[in-house]
């Protein structure tokens, strides 16, 4: 399918477009996040068990990666612009929700509303993008997503932290997602303002049974591993497990024979595009229950405050704004070195955490092995997205991007459901080596990429 609006020329608004795109990407990434660090006070305030903290996170993540595969298209189909203000003002309204929540469930199923809606949102940005920007431009434009993502990624929990801290207005977790509201106005009024309209194609069809066939794979895989520990693994669990993987099968298959496929044909015969994506299924899961592991270890075994947590974390954000901005230089001279770099640098720093844990060292001996994990992931993370978006064409930018979220969010969702288990069941330790064994694994994986110019 071909986008709706060619990039043949330049808008004279791109660089406005690119900040209401990326005010929209921190505001998904804030959210997907702040749970890390404030689950355990939405749980001190409204109750829940160790399943609830998971969910609270794993509930935003799962809906927005599974809608996410379709959001992209329904965005081909009526219009980049006017799926990206629907799903920006959505996204507001669950926010307002989420702060008015009176019960862990309707907190939960307003979590579930804010990733259906980010996943109308979200994907529209990289086709409007690549409408607006000329390819002498694009490089330059994908490139700022990389340390923006990363960062927003990790200064979730630490924002959270400082806010749950703070108690300004005695509002405790509530304000984490209040302030979502005047940033979510600004993104809807600069879309409105700056960001051209477009009609969509009524060419582009989608296929309902992928789309199915995604929903319950994803939902088959991550709920028994999040409610299986507390109903102590009965054999239902294993039954939706084996399910899951049957749909993602049928899925595959589904792909190759639908008129209407959810992914453009054309990226699945492309080995960098589908290797890029391999890879990055890995890495997320591997990195997606990092950082919550890492904070309920802080607050609920060695007793720290929200706030204490945030700083303890903060190391990580330093690391992947030092490294993320060495990054598109060295990809561009190095190729796919540079992920093997920074899986090993992450993979050392896994470890300096494992030890320091396992050791009983203080809470202080975290700083900088969280400092060598943040350097790895900030060579990682923008490095990654432009190895993927470099294999598209401008006609399959809006699919690929979409596929790229998807698996991001699905990964980041089962490696909350992994590490969180594992860190309820066995500790800590347990789930920083199965990260590490991870970033092994990554490393293989990333030879099947093109040996240079993962960036270009």
């Amino acid at each position: 399918m071909t986008t709706t609006s060619p990039p043949t020329t330049t808008h004279p608004w791109r660089w406005r477009v690119l900040a209401v795109v990326l005010l929209a990407e921190i505001m998904d990434l804030l959210d997907s996040t702040v749970m890390t660090v404030a689950a355990p006070s939405v749980q001190a305030g409204l109750g829940g068990g160790a399943a609830t903290l998971q969910w609270l996170t794993a509930g935003y993540t799962l809906a927005f990666g599974v809608l996410l595969v379709v959001g992209g298209r329904l965005g081909d189909r009526w219009g980049r612009r006017r799926l990206f203000i629907l799903g920006a003002v959505g996204f507001t309204a669950a926010s307002a929700l989420c702060a008015l929540a009176p019960s862990p469930e309707v907190l939960i199923a307003a979590r579930v509303a804010q990733g259906a809606f980010g996943a109308l949102m979200i994907p529209q940005g990289f086709g409007v993008l690549a409408s607006v920007f000329g390819q002498d431009e694009r490089a330059r434009a994908f490139s700022l997503f990389g340390p923006v993502m990363g960062l927003a990624a990790i200064g979730g929990p630490i924002f959270a932290g400082g806010l749950i801290s703070l108690d300004p207005g005695g509002l405790d977790w509530r304000l984490v997602f209040l302030v979502n509201l005047p940033i979510g106005a600004l993104v809807v009024a600069g879309a409105l303002r700056w960001m051209p309209a477009d009609s969509g194609d009524a060419a582009v069809r989608i296929d309902p049974i992928g789309a199915v066939l995604v929903a319950a794979g994803s939902a088959l895989l991550v709920h028994p591993l999040i409610q299986g520990r507390e109903a102590g693994w009965p054999w239902w669990t294993f039954a939706e497990l084996a399910a899951g993987v049957v749909a993602f099968l049928a899925l595959g298959r589904r792909q190759r024979t639908s008129p209407s496929p959810i992914l453009v044909p054309s990226l699945l015969r492309k080995r960098a595009f589908v290797s890029s994506l391999v890879v990055a299924v890995s890495f997320f899961t591997g990195v997606g229950g990092l950082t919550l592991v890492l904070s309920l270890h802080l607050q609920l075994d060695l007793g720290h405050s929200a706030l204490g947590t945030a700083l303890a974390l903060s190391p990580m954000a330093v690391g992947i704004v030092l490294s993320s901005i060495a990054a598109p230089a060295l990809a561009g001279r190095h190729g796919r070195s540079v992920l093997h770099l920074g899986l090993g640098v992450e993979a050392v720093g896994v470890l300096g955490l494992a030890a320091v844990v396992a050791a009983h060292h203080p809470a202080w001996a975290l700083l900088v092995p969280t400092l060598v994990v943040g350097l790895g992931l900030g060579l990682l993370f923008g490095t990654l997205i432009q190895s993927v978006l470099a294999a598209a064409s401008p006609a399959e930018v809006g699919s690929a991007s979409g596929a790229l979220n998807a698996v991001q969010q699905l990964a980041t969702a089962l490696g909350v459901a992994v590490l969180g288990t594992l860190f309820f069941t066995t500790g800590l330790v347990a789930g920083l080596l199965v990260v590490m064994a991870l970033c092994l694994v990554s490393a293989a994986l990333v030879v099947l990429l093109p040996r240079s110019g993962v960036s270009s």
